[in-house]
C-alpha cells in the first residue's frame, strides 16, 4: 500500500518476477476492503498516506487480522513512527529507498513466501 501508484506498481512488478505474488493499493481504505475479502502472509505499508494512515492501517490489520505480517516503509522516516509502528505490531520499518533484495529478505522474515512455495 502506497499512495504513488507508480510506486506500487514497481515494487509489485519486481516482486512478482522474483517469485512473489501481489496485490498493490492506493489507499488505506483499499487496503482494509482487500483484506476483508481476501488473505494475504504480509502487508508492506506507507506510513504517510492521505486519508487512513500506514499506522492506521497497521492498527486495523492487527485488531481484525493478527497473523498478518506487516513491515513499515516510508520515505520520510522517524524515530516516533518507527517505535509507534513496533509498538502497533509492525515487523519491521525500512525507509525508502530500499534495495529489492532487503525488500525480499524482509518480507520473508515477517513472514511472505514466494508464490511457488
Amino acid at each position: 500500500m502506497d499512495d504513488e501508484e507508480e510506486l506500487v506498481s514497481a515494487i509489485g512488478e519486481r516482486l512478482d518476477l522474483r517469485g512473489f505474488r501481489t496485490t498493490g493499493v492506493t489507499s488505506g481504505a483499499a487496503a482494509l476492503d482487500y483484506l476483508a475479502e481476501n488473505t494475504c502472509d504480509v502487508v508492506l505499508l506507507d506510513v504517510k498516506m492521505p486519508g487512513l494512515s500506514g499506522l492506521d492501517v497497521l492498527q486495523k490489520i492487527k485488531e481484525e487480522h493478527p497473523g498478518i505480517g506487516v513491515l513499515m516503509l516510508t520515505g520520510h522516516g522517524s524515530k516516533r513512527d518507527a517505535e509507534e509502528g513496533v509498538r502497533l505490531g509492525a515487523y519491521d520499518y525500512l525507509v525508502k529507498p530500499v534495495s529489492i533484495g532487503v525488500l525480499c529478505q524482509m518480507l520473508q522474515q515477517a513472514g511472505a513466501g514466494p508464490a511457488d512455495q
